[in-house]
């Protein structure tokens, strides 16, 4: 029996969706599995999220990396939504993209990251559920991926335990915006949301160029947001002149990578 699966990159945040509202982006890890051949990394982030359904070392892993890693794009949140899929599979189990998540939420730690790489689209995740609550935004998503990597868990730690008043209102506004463009498909609305004061500006040092393409936006850009903590920007455009945006990024910053990526509108699961 061989089992492959795929798992898409994921954009979190999506400005003040702040550790709650994440995209699927098309762009895929994948996993083989196979019959064991005597080797086994059981350390590895899918083999133990694999575990947490069917025992690893009766199988051979075979994992395909397209997800650049630290970047943002969530690489980690891919890799165990792999493992998950493939041991359920494994394990002649249908679990629910919520007890999926329940699984392994440890293992990622980012819940807007899983819950969209699980179940695909638009998802806002709370208390351990996922509402998928889009198949895209109207927008389309531009990355520009630097070579620099960063570390979640200190781009976390740089994280204020309290922020100002006027800070969280603005913040609350945006979100309530962001809900609402992707309620409407509203392209002004989300231009309008495309902006955060609780965890932006303090990874900004980690991302100078987004506050260089906020301030230049290119024409036809909406607006430019954070990926999960960084370094990655994803530019927003008008969907009819993604192009154009995508060309004028790749002139401006040659040493980055930039990707015109659609929304993912399936999650987790079989190639």
């Amino acid at each position: 029996m061989t089992i492959h699966v795929r798992a898409p990159a994921t954009t979190a945040n999506l400005g003040p969706g702040f550790d709650v509202a994440g995209a699927a982006l098309d762009l895929w890890n994948e996993l083989e599995v196979g019959e064991a051949n005597g080797t086994l990394d059981e350390s590895h982030l899918g083999v133990r999220a694999f575990a947490r359904y069917a025992t690893p070392s009766d199988w051979s892993f075979t994992f395909t990396d397209r997800i650049p890693r630290e970047r943002g794009l969530g690489s980690s949140a891919a890799v165990v939504a792999l493992g998950l899929v493939a041991g359920a599979i494994a394990a002649g189990a249908e679990p629910s993209a919520d007890e999926l998540l329940a699984r392994g939420i440890d293992l990622e730690g980012h819940a807007d990251n899983l819950a969209a790489a699980l179940a695909g689209g638009v998802c806002l995740t709370w208390d351990g559920r996922i509402a998928r609550i889009a198949d895209d935004v109207p927008a389309a998503a531009i990355a520009v991926v630097p070579q620099t990597r960063v570390n979640t868990a200190e781009a976390r730690a740089a994280l204020p335990q309290a922020v100002q008043h006027a800070d969280a209102v603005f913040s609350a506004g945006r979100a309530t915006l962001l809900g609402a463009a992707l309620a409407r498909g509203d392209a002004s609305l989300f231009s309008a949301s495309a902006q955060d004061r609780l965890h932006e500006p303090y990874r900004a040092a980690h991302a100078p160029h987004l506050a260089e393409i906020r301030a230049n936006l290119p024409d036809g850009a909406l607006g430019a947001t954070l990926s999960g903590s960084g370094p990655t920007v994803i530019v927003w455009a008008e969907k009819a002149r993604a192009g154009a945006v995508a060309l004028e990024l790749a002139d401006r910053y040659p040493e980055h990578e930039v990707m015109h990526l659609a929304i993912a509108t399936t999650g987790a699961g079989p190639a």
